[in-house]
């Protein structure tokens, strides 16, 4: 199963509001904190721009205002294309005036996440992580350690998200493990085996991914891919099995009409 992925920044973001519908635009004006307006345009951008893309249609914004993003009573993201539910499904995620969006067929459970490494504190590790995270965490090197939290993190928003449940499970209800890359490039298994392997190897470009898994404790399970580029950290989880995220950009729309 393939999965979509686009990442867009605050600066991308036109000023005005010609690309929102009425509606959308009704709800922005609404909203009284420029912060709030200016995280929820940006995702609304993004998801846009995605599903623009994805859908093989111009990038104008008169063809952006005919697509519209509203929540479904899940919470979730919902795409509405020129007034009917658009049979795909979306999620969204922004931070630090960056946003990303992911896109899957129909009826997939999947989830997004972006999240930036930064120090925590025992309390956070203790109070939000699975025991089994929590030992891999206290394996790791000091100097991994914030990356790591944070990718785990990450990986279990986006499996929230999934589950179509956010923060409103317990976030140790889901569990997360690593497929890590050692310096000889050999693949292992990071949380299930004797030894942490440390060193990640961060990815060069936008098509380089690492997988992860997660395991929920109501038995449902998400294959997902994770980066760690720059500050930002990346996961998109979803069930099947996907293949590694395809970035959507410009060149993929060329070579999917040549």
């Amino acid at each position: 199963m393939n999965i979509f992925w686009l990442e867009e920044t605050d600066a991308d973001v036109p000023s005005e509001n010609d690309w929102l519908t009425p509606s959308e635009v009704l709800r922005v004006n609404a909203m009284r904190f420029a912060k709030r307006r200016s995280d929820w345009r940006l995702g609304r951008w993004t998801a846009k721009l995605a599903l623009a893309t994805y859908l093989q249609w111009p990038r104008s914004h008169d063809c952006l205002a005919n697509l519209e993003i509203r929540s479904a009573p899940s919470g979730a993201p919902l795409a509405l294309v020129e007034g009917m539910v658009g049979k795909l499904t979306l999620s969204i995620s922004h931070r630090a005036g960056v946003a990303i969006c992911a896109i899957a067929p129909w009826a997939t459970p999947l989830g997004c996440d972006l999240e930036i490494a930064e120090p925590r504190c025992d309390a956070f590790v203790s109070d939000y992580f699975s025991v089994e995270e929590q030992h891999d965490i206290a394996r790791a090197p000091i100097e991994d350690r914030s990356w790591l939290i944070a990718l785990l993190w990450s990986a279990k928003e986006s499996a929230l998200k999934a589950l179509q449940q956010g923060l409103r499970l317990d976030t140790r209800c889901v569990s997360v493990t690593l497929a890590e890359l050692t310096s000889s490039g050999r693949e292992c298994e990071f949380g299930s085996g004797e030894t942490v392997v440390s060193g990640c190897v961060a990815p060069t470009s936008r098509d380089s991914w690492h997988q992860l898994h997660v395991r929920c404790l109501h038995g449902e399970s998400f294959t997902g891919f994770w980066q760690h580029t720059g500050e930002f950290i990346r996961t998109v989880v979803a069930s099947p099995s996907p293949q590694s995220p395809i970035y959507l950009s410009r060149r993929w729309l060329s070579s999917e009409t040549e």
